[in-house]
């Protein structure tokens, strides 16, 4: 930890803010978020991703059900796994479809609570500063989104670390099409890349929680219409396997989907049907590992114990599609 002394000059002080700088583009260690238990012990929230259409495409039904879900639930937080405004983020932080597409459209009393979100590729193709802007926690004080960052939910229960995936995948940076993405932030692209696996490693082997889950936008399996991430399947699930992570999930198809893996104790849990959904976009997969696959609109809960960690995935219509939890010794139960 470094101390500012009082008697620090301002001409000091701006070059120790810039050597400091300096090398947290280097090596900057991830922002930690505190969300306490319920008395109980418990946390219970929900996921939604792939949603921002200014409530069409049923975005304005789903986020309806959310909210008689989480009254139900009476959840703790809400994570969005991304591609939170389409078709290309926002312009910045005046942008109408912040309102328009997150205000506005989550308003029920249950979905008043803390949203902790990443960005999915869609968001890289506006002003990305815009989302990471504490202007729009201001606008909307459940807003907070960063690149990366850890949750601690519960006191050494459960220990969620979101992780900004974007940057991973080479084709957006050498075959973009028609699309511009904002950089800012990652070039050079290696050196984002390596830092950020350095932290995600470090943080992961600190860790003492009881559950580990990881939270990014894209897939590493899935049998939707973009499949596995090949840059993530090579350099973060590695890091999933070895540190023991629990669950790790994501966005980016448009379904909702649970495979279980047959390598690690990892579960695949795809929340993407926040809005538009690719109705029969299903490729092959081993049924043996296939626990759950929806091409429709909807989203998950999660409920979280010392003991147990249960899921849910629910339609656009509120009904539960699929079930799935886990004892203390890592037994399933379906």
């Amino acid at each position: 930890m470094v101390v500012l002394s009082q008697k620090t000059t301002l001409p000091t002080l701006l070059l120790f803010l810039l050597g400091l700088l300096s090398v947290c583009c280097c090596r900057a260690e991830l922002l930690r978020f505190e969300h306490e238990a319920k008395p109980d012990g418990s946390i219970s929230f929900l996921v939604v991703g792939d949603w921002g259409r200014k409530g069409l495409y049923n975005q304005s039904h789903v986020a309806l059900q959310m909210g008689m879900i989480g009254e139900k639930l009476d959840v703790d937080f809400v994570i969005s796994t991304g591609d939170n405004f389409y078709e290309d983020g926002l312009t910045g932080v005046s942008d109408p479809a912040f309102h328009q597409s997150f205000s506005d459209v989550y308003t029920d009393p249950s979905l008043q609570k803390q949203w902790y979100i990443v960005l999915g590729n869609h968001d890289y193709r506006g002003n990305v500063e815009a989302q990471l802007s504490p202007s729009l926690t201001d606008m909307d004080s459940r807003w907070l989104c960063l690149r990366s960052f850890i949750l601690n939910a519960g006191t050494e229960m459960a220990e969620i670390f979101f992780v900004d995936t974007t940057p991973f995948v080479t084709t957006y940076f050498t075959n973009p099409k028609e699309h511009v993405y904002d950089w800012k932030g990652v070039l050079p692209r290696k050196k984002y890349i390596e830092n950020l696996l350095l932290e995600v490693e470090s943080s992961l082997g600190e860790s003492t929680a009881k559950w580990k889950i990881v939270v990014g936008h894209h897939t590493i399996k899935s049998a939707g219409h973009h499949g596995n991430t090949d840059e993530l399947n090579m350099l973060l699930l590695p890091l999933l396997q070895a540190y023991d992570v629990d669950f790790y999930i994501n966005g980016h198809d448009h379904c909702l989907e649970h495979i279980s893996s047959p390598e690690s104790r990892i579960q695949f849990l795809t929340s993407g049907g926040g809005s538009k959904a690719w109705k029969g976009d299903i490729n092959p997969w081993n049924p043996r590992e296939m626990k759950f696959y929806y091409d429709g609109q909807g989203f998950m809960s999660v409920e979280v114990t010392q003991m147990d960690v249960g899921i849910k995935f629910y339609d656009v219509f509120g009904n539960e599609l699929h079930k799935w939890s886990t004892s203390e010794l890592g037994k399933f139960v379906i």
